[in-house]
């Protein structure tokens, strides 16, 4: 098994290169809200990386197992005050299964496009279903397809544009597949593979898990969810 796109090089400079997403105004909303969904219960965190939510959940008491495919992101994780008390399994976090049950299950910042294939992302559901304790809540993170955005007869997005460094995303709109590729000065060029999913998508992938839908916001802190809104955060309930 190896890290898959997110290996030493990449670890090394996760958090740096995201380092928007670990301050404390991202972080805390989205901490206050998995805290209060996991109770006095334990969490389970898919793609758990570098710790960025995992690490100050469980400084509210909150027993955090994780599942991750990258080892190199583990142990920036171990590296960290807290790192080395946290569980984690090395794995798909598709598939990989735990011991024991879980109150929440939860997948941050658009990992569940790491998952390639709509079977994989069902599968997901699947495994998070048969970990949760009845009642329990599996979150998801992730952004609406931006396809709104894109000119007619085009399937190229930018989103970051400087004198140094270009990104944009590639669409393929049969498969839902989608890529996002780096060119930065001097550095290799980096292409990493998603697949896009609607959220109504997703409630039907719950469905066949045996979960049902609970409560969808636009963002952390439970803004209402619109037909403009660029992301959400689904909470589904195992009955």
């Amino acid at each position: 098994m190896d890290d898959g796109y997110f290996g030493g090089s990449v670890a090394a400079n996760y958090d740096e290169s995201s380092a928007e997403m670990f301050a404390p105004r991202v972080v805390e909303p989205a901490v206050d809200f998995l805290a209060e969904l996991a109770g006095g219960g334990r969490a389970l965190e898919l793609g758990i990386g570098t710790g960025r939510i995992a690490l100050p959940l469980a400084q509210r008491g909150i027993d955090v197992h994780g599942i991750e495919l990258s080892r190199a992101m583990v142990e920036r994780l171990r590296a960290k005050p807290g790192g080395d008390a946290l569980g984690v399994t090395i794995g798909d976090f598709s598939a990989t299964r735990v011991d024991g049950s879980f109150s929440l299950a939860y997948l941050v910042f658009n990992t569940i496009m790491n998952l390639t294939t709509q079977d994989a992302q069902v599968e997901c559901f699947r495994t998070v279903a048969a970990h949760l304790e009845p009642g329990g809540c599996f979150v998801v993170e992730v952004g609406v397809p931006e396809l709104r955005k894109l000119p007619p007869g085009q399937n190229v997005l930018p989103f970051h544009v400087s004198l140094t460094r270009w990104a944009y995303d590639v669409y393929e709109f049969a498969t839902q597949a989608m890529s996002s590729n780096y060119v930065q000065q001097g550095k290799d060029f980096r292409s990493i593979p998603f697949r896009y999913v609607w959220p109504s998508e997703l409630d039907l992938m719950a469905r066949l898990a045996g979960l049902r839908l609970r409560e969808r916001w636009q963002d952390w802190t439970r803004e209402p969810f619109t037909d403009d809104s660029e992301a959400h955060v689904s909470v589904w309930e195992k009955p």
